[in-house]
């Protein structure tokens, strides 16, 4: 799939009053600071991911531990960008005890996520059409698409210099990633399925990409 600007758009596009907490899938773009490679190399086509692409790797699929109200769609890790699509999942915050007579210090809050999907990502989940309940970070509900993004620039961030510091991995000039990141909000089937080929074919189409 070639590059579409439709999809692809490079500006920023939040769109005003718009709720980025709220359930639905979402293309993000990250890039690298002034565009440097850190991450690997594509040879043959191929996205062949370094000590450091791979530490993206982890820690982007980390991301379902610190947001249990999210799956993770295809992505891929470039050279000096990701692409990725997430989904935000709906999920309820419930109050539950274990008797009626319990006290206020015996009531606790749980994130219960709806779950109907056979490859759900976590653990947790009981059988297929049944809530899956998680320990809460109980302020997850309110967690938008931005402050998801934002962790993971955080903590990549702080493991890359890790890694400079450790591994001797190449240094950048004052951030990792640039500050802002582009969305675009999937709002159907045609969409996710053209997203999802235009992140798969990727690497093929390394050398005339708009983000080298």
């Amino acid at each position: 799939m070639a590059y579409n600007p439709n999809i692809h758009n490079r500006k920023s596009i939040r769109l005003k009053g718009y709720d980025y907490s709220k359930a639905g899938l979402y293309f993000v773009t990250i890039c690298c600071q002034n565009r440097e490679c850190f991450f690997g190399e594509i040879l043959n086509n191929e996205m062949i991911l370094n000590d450091a692409g791979q530490m993206v790797d982890d820690e982007w699929l980390g991301l379902r531990e610190r947001f249990p109200n999210i799956k993770l769609h295809e992505y891929i890790i470039m050279p000096n960008h990701f692409h990725a699509i997430l989904e935000i999942v709906e999920a309820t915050l419930v109050v539950a005890s274990i008797d009626n007579n319990a006290s206020t210090d015996d009531v606790s809050t749980t994130l219960v996520v709806a779950s109907n999907d056979d490859n759900a990502q976590n653990d947790n989940v009981v059988e297929k059409g049944h809530p899956r309940v998680v320990d809460p970070t109980v302020d997850a509900m309110v967690k938008t698409l931005g402050d998801m993004v934002g962790a993971f620039q955080s903590i990549t961030t702080v493991e890359y210099i890790n890694g400079v510091k450790t591994k001797n991995w190449k240094q950048f000039n004052k951030k990792l990633w640039q500050r802002n990141y582009w969305e675009h909000i999937i709002r159907n089937e045609k969409s996710l399925h053209n997203i999802s080929e235009y992140i798969i074919n990727n690497p093929k189409n390394w050398t005339n990409d708009k983000l080298k």
